[in-house]
């Protein structure tokens, strides 16, 4: 009996990784944006997000994901139907916590990729405009390897938190490994047996993560130490 409360708590973890790396993928995109906006000539775009990295960052994540599951359809219904129209608009819990989460570390992304896109010396641009490279190809050949390292320890913080970030959404009736853990100590009266559980799922992403990306910091940075002897 509690072996197979055991096994549906662990089965949502798939649950739970599917929810980080979707929010991930947005993450990045959002804060590559960002960051190129943030170092842009345009004030305006510099302004704009300025305003999307202090008011996510200031804003508490669960008060966000909230006003994303229950307010904004409740605002987008009420906008449709002023317009006469019998469209009825609903996020699922999975879509809600993708998105907020998204949005949330894509502020955090942002500042990071700034910080690590500043660091690239500006004079190895300039050599690589000099050679004829376009602007694509000296981002993707000179400047992208350098801002993976400089950002790379940034980067792994924010993922880190995002994974136990990802235990919030439980609370909009995601069926994830926190929920799931819920459930099972209602139903057992075990909650330190399952919640245990629980945190020994995200300890063991956060232990496999670290490692994964101490080998892609390694990796990336053998080639700055052979220039820099």
């Amino acid at each position: 009996m509690l072996s197979d409360y055991i096994t549906t708590v662990l089965a949502a973890g798939w649950v739970s990784l599917q929810l980080a790396f979707v929010a991930l993928v947005l993450a990045v995109v959002l804060g590559l944006l960002g960051a190129l906006c943030k170092l842009s000539g345009s004030r305006a775009l510099r302004i704009v997000v300025g305003m999307y990295t202090t008011l996510v960052r200031g804003v508490p994540d669960l008060v966000l994901m909230l006003l994303v599951f229950y307010s904004l359809p409740a605002l987008l219904n009420q906008g449709l139907e002023a317009m006469g129209s019998d469209l009825f608009i609903e996020f699922s819990p999975f879509a809600a916590g993708c998105a907020t989460l998204g949005i949330i570390f894509g502020a955090y992304m942002t500042e990071t990729f700034r910080g690590a896109l500043i660091g690239v010396p500006h004079g190895q641009v300039e050599a690589a405009h000099a050679y004829g490279l376009g602007r694509v190809h000296t981002f993707r050949r000179i400047v992208l390897p350098q801002m993976i390292r400089l950002a790379l320890p940034g980067f792994t913080n924010n993922w880190l938190v995002l994974v136990k970030a990802t235990a919030l959404v439980s609370l909009l009736g995601l069926q994830d490994i926190m929920f799931r853990a819920r459930g099972a100590a209602e139903a057992t009266g075990k909650p330190f047996t399952f919640y245990l559980i629980a945190g020994g799922f995200y300890l063991a992403i956060t232990l496999i993560s670290l490692l994964v990306l101490m080998w892609v910091g390694r990796r990336y940075a053998a080639g700055h130490r052979e220039l820099t002897r």
